[in-house]
């Protein structure tokens, strides 16, 4: 690992906004008594956030004197997390993956694309948009090359597509993330391969029974996290488009991410006051039906959904 410095321009002082101080205050209270060093990784990335995405060293010493740390262990934490920018970035930081999956699929051809479009690594595009480092994996090898923008993954790049993204970038829009070929995720390119026949999946037995004598071989889960089954409880009723053209973001519910919501949103569910609405019946369906292993109780969706309607205390 390359030694990691502060930047040799700094400004004089940090202080969280209002609302930042009031977040850290409840995040440091999470810790018993005694440890709340804990909270330096979470303190100290949203000082980054703040920022506009670096941490100048002002907000090292704020932070520690806020946890009652000495300097040197907070600097010592900023300077190992390369998730942490020690000088300034653009406002669309790019992290492109190196590492051999990356290697082996193009990521030296996306470097020269970032070499050419924004400089060399660590500098700003004069306009203040643009900046870029070389990262270790990023986690998401089979939809290799990749490179993490902001707080947004771009998958399956070409020299091509990439720069099509930093120019969108550039002028202040935000191009979709996710893959940047024909696939859903990380499934086939161009579409299920396997396990495309519908009758798998039905419910009914197949068009030629299995012989007494032999033994069904079991059956996979189908693809999307259906159970093949049909689900026990009811159905919620769900809409055909979001109200006003806008749907809250679900996201905000414990343990709901991209992939659920879309599949919520799928079934119809696009706003808090659905999910607050759903009787226990609707909740074993939608669990069942999503294959969530129990997770609608166990995160207490339901309340969670009235608090966000402003339904709850």
């Amino acid at each position: 690992m390359s030694v990691r410095r502060l930047h040799p321009v700094q400004p004089e002082s940090f202080e969280f906004s209002p609302e930042n101080l009031e977040w850290a205050k409840v995040r440091i209270s999470r810790y018993p008594e005694k440890r709340q060093f804990s909270a330096v990784i979470p303190l100290l990335w949203r000082a980054q956030e703040q920022c506009g995405g670096w941490l100048p060293e002002p907000a090292l010493r704020y932070v520690a004197d806020m946890l009652e740390m000495p300097y040197i262990r907070v600097y010592e934490v900023a300077t190992f997390y390369t998730m942490f920018n020690l000088s300034p970035v653009g406002r669309s930081h790019v992290q492109l993956c190196g590492t051999t999956p990356c290697m082996l699929r193009g990521s030296e051809d996306l470097k020269a694309v970032c070499r050419r479009v924004i400089g060399e690594p660590g500098e700003v595009t004069d306009d203040g948009a643009l900046s870029w480092v070389e990262a270790e994996c990023l986690g998401a090898c089979v939809n290799a090359p990749v490179a993490l923008i902001n707080n947004d993954y771009y998958e399956d790049l070409t020299p091509e597509s990439f720069e099509t993204i930093l120019t969108e970038l550039r002028a202040g829009r935000v191009p979709k993330p996710g893959p940047q070929v024909d696939r859903i995720n990380s499934a086939p390119v161009g579409g299920p391969r396997t396990l495309t026949d519908p009758a798998l999946f039905n419910g009914r037995p197949a068009a030629e029974p299995v012989q007494a004598a032999e033994k069904a071989p079991d059956q996979p889960p189908p693809p999307g996290g259906s159970t093949g089954t049909t689900p026990i409880g009811k159905p919620p009723r769900g809409l055909k488009r979001p109200r006003g053209g806008v749907a809250d973001d679900l996201k905000k519910i414990n343990r709901i991410g991209t992939r659920i919501e879309q599949r919520l949103n799928e079934l119809g569910i696009f706003h808090y006051d659905q999910i607050a609405s759903w009787s226990p019946g609707h909740a074993e369906w939608i669990d069942q039906e999503l294959d969530l292993k129990g997770r609608v109780a166990r995160e207490d969706w339901i309340a969670q959904a009235r608090r966000l309607a402003g339904k709850g205390e």
